[in-house]
Order: structure tokens, then sequence, then C-alpha cells
């Protein structure tokens, strides 16, 4: 007894001295002298002593607190992560009033949480500052990587038919022996197998196991997604305090990546010499690091990082897409029905339905917009103020980190008729009114970001994803367990998914030759 009363007070005394530390080093580093313009920042929620909203941000569902938190005290807020200020924007006309004024201002990320890190570090694209890297590499992916007729992209039209039609013979194979199917794994392999092809031109039914290394990678980077959240936020308090948050972990995982890539790259640049005659991205990297006369020299680590985030970014994104959207088509048969008719009357039945086909299947399109509207695979966008400005009457500091909740903008009932509603129809735009309101709408449709920082990859994932979905539609109808797909959200890393994955069992409808 007396053992447990000595422990006891150790445990309060221990507590007691963590709770001391916590103050000072609150008083030492976090408290600032009061801003005489600090009355006039956004209003903010109560919050605890020391950590501020922390609590808000390490709930299940952040994107859901936030938007519980926005519908109670406000669409416009300030919350603090310790002593890191923030702006919360939870409403379609403040998002928009950003994108359309604040749009240079909002266009760097701020600090990464570590700048060697290959995983989101100062290397990648996605936290590199508005400046020449980013304005190169920028028109490169306009030029000759993501966009439409870009060199890469049309280099690797083919490989993206002969994987849709692997994907099409599998889901075959499956509906003979009626086997039910994950939807989320056939894509992903779909998206795996695409990517890899596209990037450095293998496929991951090839034997030197590399690319299952990087797959493998880029799922531990998806349980790194808080970590990397939380250091990027508190860097700065941080590097005061000499506290490295998370960097042995995230570290771990960007040196095995570039210990891989560096291998894959010395192998690609020697058969580039020999024998490739292909496009492929890591191709046209290189033409890039090798070009004397480029108006920016990028480096090899860029080149890695760019990868990295591609595999990152691409791959279980457009899978969660894909399997969000198939999920709301079996549960609104009318769509289903609708979507189908189109497909059939423009496609036909004697071929599978081809990315070349999707400008020609307007409804198609519309149902993978409104999927992606109430499914968005990354549902808080994170950016940093350059200068201080004003923005709805409040004032705005500089180097404030922005957040925009696109999952409440979104479903912003002031915007949306219906939000809930999983209403294709509202993005098929006739007359020239509807044209012109859905030219003002598309600065606070958000599902890849917005303005010019937005995902560059936006048209690969709609290719991606319209495909994906086209097929399924096309050539199978689907038997699902209670005839309804339970659409409960978590967090699946980086992105979110289906807490109960999307299961059901193809039926064949029609069989397209083998091409």
């Amino acid at each position: 007894m007396a053992a447990m009363i000595i422990v006891d007070y150790q445990n309060c005394f221990i507590y007691l001295l963590l709770c001391l530390f916590s103050l000072l080093c609150y008083s030492l580093y976090f408290k600032k002298l009061k801003d005489p313009r600090d009355s006039d920042l956004p209003p903010s929620p109560p919050s605890l002593p020391i950590i501020g909203h922390l609590h808000l941000l390490l709930s299940t569902l952040t994107h859901k607190s936030l938007q519980k938190i926005s519908s109670k005290y406000g669409p416009f807020l300030h919350i603090r992560i310790f002593n890191a200020p923030i702006t919360l924007v939870s409403s379609a006309s403040v998002a928009y009033e950003i994108f359309k004024t604040h749009d240079v201002n909002v266009s760097s990320r701020g600090p990464a949480a570590f700048d060697e890190s290959l995983v989101f570090g100062s290397f990648g694209i996605v936290s590199a500052p508005y400046e020449e890297y980013w304005k190169f590499m920028q028109k490169l992916m306009a030029t000759k990587l993501l966009r439409p007729q870009s060199q890469s992209l049309e280099w690797s039209r083919g490989i993206r038919a002969e994987e849709l039609q692997r994907f099409y013979n599998s889901l075959l194979n499956k509906a003979r022996t009626s086997e039910s199917v994950e939807i989320s794994k056939e894509v992903k392999n779909l998206m795996n197998n695409i990517l890899c092809r596209m990037i450095m031109g293998r496929s991951f039914s090839e034997e030197n196991g590399e690319t299952e290394k990087v797959r493998g990678l880029v799922d531990e980077s998806y349980g790194l997604t808080k970590k990397l959240f939380l250091a990027a936020i508190l860097r700065r308090p941080l590097e005061k305090l000499r506290i490295p948050l998370f960097k042995k972990d995230i570290m771990s995982v960007s040196n095995r990546f570039n210990e891989l890539l560096e291998k894959i790259l010395v192998e690609h640049k020697e058969k580039l010499c020999e024998e490739h005659q292909g496009m492929d991205m890591m191709d046209v990297l290189l033409a890039a690091y090798g070009d004397e006369n480029a108006e920016y020299k990028i480096t090899m680590n860029q080149i890695k990082a760019f990868f990295v985030e591609f595999f990152i970014g691409g791959s279980d994104t457009s899978t969660q897409a894909t399997q969000w959207t198939m999920a709301e088509i079996i549960n609104n048969p009318n769509v289903l029905e609708k979507l189908r008719e189109e497909i059939d009357s423009v496609v036909g039945k004697s071929r599978l339905i081809q990315e070349t086909d999707i400008p020609n299947l307007t409804y198609l399109q519309a149902v993978v917009k409104e999927g992606l509207r109430l499914h968005p695979p990354v549902p808080l966008l994170v950016r940093s103020f350059q200068e201080s400005c004003e923005i709805e009457g409040f004032y705005i500091p500089e180097k404030m980190t922005l957040i925009i909740n696109s999952y409440a903008v979104m479903r912003d009932a002031d915007l949306w008729e219906d939000p809930l509603v999983f209403k294709p129809e509202r993005f098929l735009a006739s007359s020239r009114s509807e044209k012109k309101e859905e030219k003002e709408r598309a600065l606070k449709y958000l599902p890849f970001g917005g303005g010019r920082r937005g995902c560059p990859g936006v048209n690969l994932a709609s290719i991606f994803v319209g495909t994906a979905i086209g097929v399924m539609v096309q050539c199978f109808d689907w038997k699902i367990k209670g005839d309804k797909a339970n659409m409960e959200e978590t967090y699946g890393g980086m992105n979110l998914t289906m807490v109960h994955p999307l299961k059901c069992t193809p039926v064949p409808r029609t069989q397209i030759p083998s091409s």
C-alpha cells in the first residue's frame, strides 16, 4: 500500500513537472507581445491552454471537426496550434474571394516539415515556394508531362489503354466465377500499373521488384500524413526548442526512397543510352536535367522528390475517388441507368471505352465531378499568406497558415442546391447564363485545390477515374449485399476512404473482344 502511494506521488510529481515545463516553454518561446491589430483578426472559438485548438486536428475526421466548429462559430475563423496561428475557411464565398483576389499571396504552402526529406520536403513541388523552381516545373508539366496533348501523355496513351483492358479482363474473370470484388483493390492495381509504366516504363508484373518496393514506401508515407502536417505547422516554434518532431519516422522513409530511386534512375539512364526508345516521365525529367540551356537547372533530388510526390498523390487519390463515385452510382440507380445509356449511345457495346471517348461523354464527366464534390480525397487545403492582407474586413498577418476546408466548401448550402444529394445534373451547363455560373463556381469547386497552386494532375486524374468508372458501368451489372453501399468515412492515410470498402459481385453485361 505504501509503495502504491509512493508511486502515485511520483506520478503526480512527474505530471506537475511536465506542466511547469510546458508553461515555461510557453512563456519563453510561444508568448508574443500583443499585436495592436489582433482585435481585427477573424473570430476565434474557445481554445485550450497552451495547445490552443490542437485537439481539433487530432480527431479521427479532422475535416468534420472543423466543419462542426465552423457551423457554430462562423465560416471564417482564427485558430492556433500552440502559438502557430491558422486562418480557417469553410465558406464557398470566402474561398472564392481568396482565389480570385489573393491567389498569388497564397501561392506558397509554407515551410516543409524537414527540408532534406524527399517526402514533401523542400526538394518537391508540393512545398516549393512560388519561385523559379516551381514555375519551371509547372511549365514542364504543362508542356511535356501532364496536360492533354503533352509529350509524355500522348506517348503513354497506349499504356493506359493496355492497362484498362487488363482491368476489364480481371473483372471479367471474377465475374465468370461469381467472385466478390473489392473495388479499391482492383482500381489500385490499375492505377499502380499505369503510374509505374508512365513514370519508368515498368509494370508491377515485372520481375525486378523495384516497383513493389516503391508501392510499399508510398503506403508507409500515407501513415505519416498527420505527422508531416503537424511537423510543418509547428516547425518554427519547435526549431526554437530544438525538437525534431517525427523526424526519425519521416527521414527513415525518405532515405529508403532516396536509395531506391537512385538505383532506378541509374538503371534508366543506362537503358536510355542503350535501347530505350520511349518518352516516359523519367526520360523527360532526365532530359531536362541534362539540358545546359534549360531555364532552370533541376537537381537529381528534385527529380526524385517529383516521383515520390507523383506516386503518393496519384495512386491512392484516384483509387479513392473511383471507389466513392462507384458507391454513389450503385446507391443511385437512376444515375446508373442514365450513365449507361450515354455510354451505350456514344461508345456502343462492341469495344471498350477509351479516354478519347470522355470529351463526348458529358454525363460521365458530370458524375465524376459530383463524386469528387461530395468526397474530395484530400478535404483540407493548406497554404500560407506571404504578405498581410484584408479579407472580409478582417486582418490577416503575413506568414499566417491558411486551411481551406474544401469538404465544407463543396457542401456549402449557399452555393450548392441540395448539397448532400448526389446530383450530377448540377454540372451540366447548357445555356449561356448557366455556363457563366459554372465558370464562377469553378473557383469554389476544390477537390484538387484552387488557383494557380491547384493540383497539376487534375486532367490525368479525370482520365483515370472516368475510364475506370466507364468500364465498370459499360461492361457489368453489380450485386451488393444489402443493396446499398455503406458511405461511412475514415482517413486511410492521406486520403478519405470508406470504413467498409466497397465490395460487390460483377455480372457480365456485355463481353468486349480482347484487343
